[in-house]
């Protein structure tokens, strides 16, 4: 099964043995940050409701669970 861009950004970051595990949070951190800017963006607009955005937050927070980040659940209220 193929992997999608955002997908190969994450191992990409997880795989990178010269980034301290901070560095690789905070990465993500950023990359979840500007995921929920396009889907705020998106839910205020007329982008698609399947614009795949649900699922790099998915990967994104399943990889910072994986690191063992402590992040704050935020729902789309919170967007």
């Amino acid at each position: 099964m193929p992997i999608t861009a955002m997908e190969q950004v994450i191992r990409d970051i997880l795989g990178d043995s010269h980034l301290r595990r901070s560095r690789k949070i905070d990465r993500l951190l950023e990359l979840q940050s500007e995921a929920r800017g396009i889907q705020r963006a998106g839910s205020e607009s007329m982008m698609s409701a399947d614009d795949g955005l649900q699922d790099d937050l998915r990967v994104i927070e399943k990889a910072l669970q994986d690191l063992g980040a402590d992040v704050e659940e935020k729902g789309a209220a919170t967007l």
